[in-house]
């Protein structure tokens, strides 16, 4: 499987990051340890919404989707509460 996921910091609500992997419970466990510098200064992350997809490229345009302004504004509307 792939996964496309949105994390929100806990600390500061603003703060969201967009991302791909295979593995959710071992990436969200690296984006708290601190071993992503895009993500390191605002932990703790939690998971807001993941979304499962048996082909990787359908997951990789779903989350380039999701980083555009567009896509930003479809997550708040529709995906992030």
């Amino acid at each position: 499987m792939y996964y496309t996921y949105i994390l929100s910091s806990e600390d500061d609500k603003a703060k969201k990051y967009y991302g791909f992997t295979t593995n959710l419970k071992e990436r969200i466990e690296y984006h708290n340890a601190g071993k992503v510098t895009s993500t390191k200064n605002f932990r703790p992350w939690k998971i807001t919404f993941y979304a499962a997809f048996t082909n990787k490229e359908t997951a990789l345009a779903f989350e380039g989707y999701l980083k555009t302004a567009s896509g930003k504004a479809f997550a708040n509307k529709r995906l992030l509460y």
